[in-house]
């Protein structure tokens, strides 16, 4: 990997709590760090209550929210930007400012992924490996292994064109709801680490 290659960060995994009927009982988003050259970006910011585990994987990186540049939010649902507040002097951007194809650093760039919501954008980090934050886009390691749309989606169709989309790019993809996981073989992935 180039010096100057970005790196993606896990600062928090995704997980997903349902109910036997299939309700959602909790939802808490992936929250990765991106440094490329001198750009430091946080994708997801988690759910209202997360502040602690994301503040404390920054500090262990040796950052404070104040140093992060842009925050990408996948999508506007709480669990994915509940804790944008800590990076104050950070950038925001979403599908309401970005352009499908747009590069936000050096070797990241926006990825239009509509479905779960018609404004779901997707994150690309390009280093030795190809990184897909997918947001809901690609929630769980579970509608990759199973092939099926977000449960939560505005159209189905659409949904599956996106998901398609970012598993033709990525190697790893860190899904919006689960731990990250190769393309290659389906398994949970060390790589953000």
């Amino acid at each position: 990997m180039s010096i100057h290659a970005p790196r993606a960060m896990l600062l928090k995994p995704g997980s997903i709590l349902r109910n036997e009927e299939g309700e959602i009982l909790d939802a808490r988003s992936s929250v990765v760090l991106i440094v490329s050259g001198s750009a430091k970006l946080v994708v997801d910011t988690g759910l209202a209550g997360e502040e602690k585990v994301i503040l404390e994987n920054l500090a262990m990186r040796g950052l404070d929210p104040e140093e992060v540049d842009l925050v990408v939010n996948t999508h506007s649902h709480p669990d994915h930007c509940g804790n944008n507040y800590l990076f104050s002097r950070a950038e925001m951007l979403s599908a309401e400012n970005t352009e499908d194809g747009e590069a936000i650093a050096p070797g990241v760039w926006i990825l239009g992924t509509p479905g779960h919501t018609q404004e779901s954008i997707s994150i690309v980090c390009e280093s030795d490996k190809v990184v897909v934050m997918a947001g809901d886009a690609l929630p769980t390691r579970s509608n990759y292994l199973k092939w099926v749309p977000p449960r939560l989606h505005v159209d189905g169709e659409l949904a599956m064109k996106s998901m398609t989309m970012i598993v033709d790019l990525a190697d790893v993809v860190v899904p919006g709801h689960d731990k990250p996981f190769s393309v290659r073989d389906g398994r949970y992935s060390s790589y953000l680490d």
